[in-house]
């Protein structure tokens, strides 16, 4: 599994430290290796059409015990229904040898699943359930029904009482009142046979079913644990893990599902089996973008936070690995800028690369800046929040009642904003409306991804502003405020499908983002007249 390079890499310097997988930006050396990946893919006439799904691929650049330079390459999951495959580093567990003990316990269970399909299409089962579940929705309607009786009848012998009735009517009305509650216990003595002797026709079919279910449960469970336990990953200190081990501490707990079966894993755990020494290592992504998530063919991505971040964290233990540094504040913090302010708020425009609200990067965000620089020290509360890499205006308010007025016009969606971006990629239409709903990404935070079930409503309405040879200029217009909402509209393929340009999450890096909040309109909380404030975007 030892891959020579057969281009040129002399000129290419190698990394001091294993730059960290979680840093889109390939190292040069990685993208020499992933394009021999991409040549011997295109080959595999056999492939094409599941490829065209969209599947990652990875590379990882190592030193043999010679010190000779080589790379790895491994793919995410399966492929072509096999996890080996000629010029791939095998899985870290074989999930689909057919006499192995995963593909026996899915053949235990799927047949558990047949049986129970079998057993409650059963004409007799259910017809003795749909008796069942019909006396006990007509024992419910006449228990109400003799109830309401009952209560009335109380009624109008209360209000008899009142009008001072004879000895012989109050008897009267003490024999109606213990006679009803006769009823009452006969009608409930005649339902609860009733419902018993159906119940236990039902569950003559009903128990056996159960019993499956519960038998294919503890299964489901033991073959679970069996599969973590089968995930002994490594790191270069010899140390192993399993994965219900690393996840423990984690957020979610349990290992989700796929976890160690992606690319990085696979690729670190072959080169510490068999002595190689980690270099530097990349994923890019091949074929059409999921539906969901945003990917775009030939494209590199960091390693996914929810599956890989915990596995990674103990595979790279021991290895001296370089985070990306990130950019001095000062310069940011000069260019914070104030548009508007009287006595009850102000509007600043915050550049590129700066926090909104304070974050774990521990530089300054507007907010505080705000507060330092601005207020005295005295409180800032910020209305809405823009994304770091978002440029644009900002509104805070200088006291709470008057945060509460902003932040209500916002939720009731009274505020006007309009944003600038340039998209990599040509529109063909000019204006149009964008309807995708939109969830966090659990498995690849920050990630937003368009989800259907679960997303929140997000809809923005677009218009194109100017053209040039490879890029668009367009105007922004959100209806609804989500996370990342203008980013996931413009590159999802069901939105416009062309990222903008410099999103390093969605799209390809650059200089900056070039999205920017370039108008804001909204009602003053006191004077209650219209304020607009307009900042032209700086590209």
């Amino acid at each position: 599994m030892f891959n020579f390079f057969t281009i040129p890499i002399k000129h290419i310097e190698l990394p001091s430290q294993f730059p960290s997988p979680f840093h889109a930006e390939p190292h040069p050396i990685c993208e020499v290796a992933a394009q021999q990946v991409k040549e011997h893919v295109l080959l595999q006439t056999g492939w094409h059409d599941e490829l065209q799904q969209g599947k990652m691929f990875g590379v990882l650049v190592v030193k043999d015990a010679k010190g000779q330079i080589g790379f790895l390459a491994a793919f995410s999951g399966n492929l072509a229904g096999k996890n080996y495959h000629p010029f791939f580093v095998p899985p870290v567990a074989d999930l689909l040898n057919p006499s192995g003990f995963f593909k026996t316990g899915e053949q235990t269970i799927s047949f558990i699943n047949q049986q129970v399909e079998n057993m409650e299409a059963n004409a007799d089962f259910a017809a003795c359930k749909a008796r069942y579940e019909l006396a006990k929705q007509q024992r419910d309607a006449e228990m109400v029904a003799a109830k309401a009786a009952v209560k009335a009848s109380k009624v109008l012998r209360e209000e008899r009482r009142r009008q001072q009735p004879t000895d012989e009517e109050r008897a009267a009305m003490v024999r109606q009142s213990q006679h009803e509650k006769a009823e009452m216990k006969r009608l409930e003595r005649k339902w609860v046979e009733k419902i018993a002797a159906l119940q236990a026709e039902y569950e003559i079919y009903a128990l056996p079913i159960e019993e499956l279910k519960v038998q294919r449960k503890t299964l489901s469970a033991d073959l679970q644990q069996r599969l973590f336990d089968e995930f002994q990953l490594l790191n270069i200190r010899g140390e192993v893990r399993g994965l219900a081990s690393i996840f423990q501490n984690t957020v979610q707990k349990v290992p989700p599902g796929g976890a160690g079966e992606c690319a990085g894993p696979k690729l670190l755990q072959y080169a510490f089996l068999h002595g190689f020494t980690p270099v530097a290592m990349a994923e890019f992504w091949w074929g059409s973008s999921p539906k969901t998530e945003i990917r775009h063919h030939g494209s590199y991505y960091p390693a996914c936070k929810g599956k890989c971040e915990p596995i990674l964290g103990h595979m790279l233990l021991g290895m001296e690995v370089k985070y990306p540094e990130r950019n001095g504040n000062e310069a940011l913090q000069k260019a914070l800028e104030v548009v508007f302010e009287d006595d009850w708020l102000l509007v600043v425009s915050k550049p590129a690369g700066m926090l909104s609200a304070p974050g774990k990067t521990g530089d300054k965000s507007a907010v505080e800046l705000v507060s330092e620089r601005f207020l005295g020290g005295e409180g800032a509360f910020l209305v809405h929040r823009l994304d770091m890499s978002t440029s644009g205006l900002l509104l805070i308010a200088k006291s709470a009642p008057i945060h509460r007025q902003l932040q209500a016009q916002f939720e009731r969606r009274t505020v006007k904003k309009r944003y600038v971006a340039i998209l990599d990629g040509l529109l063909t239409d000019n204006a149009g409306v964008i309807d995708l709903p939109i969830s966090p990404n659990f498995l690849d935070r920050p990630r937003q991804m368009v989800d259907y079930d679960h997303g929140k409503p997000a809809i923005t309405r677009w218009e194109v502003t100017n053209r040039s040879e490879t890029q668009t200029r367009v105007a922004f217009y959100p209806l609804t405020g989500r996370t990342h909402q203008l980013r996931v509209h413009a590159a999802h393929r069901l939105g416009l499908g062309c990222p903008i340009a410099g999103d390093e999450l969605y799209g390809t890096k650059a200089l900056r983002l070039y999205l920017h909040a370039e108008y804001l309109e909204f009602c003053h909380p006191v004077s209650a007249l219209p304020v607009c404030i307009e900042k032209k975007a700086p590209f």
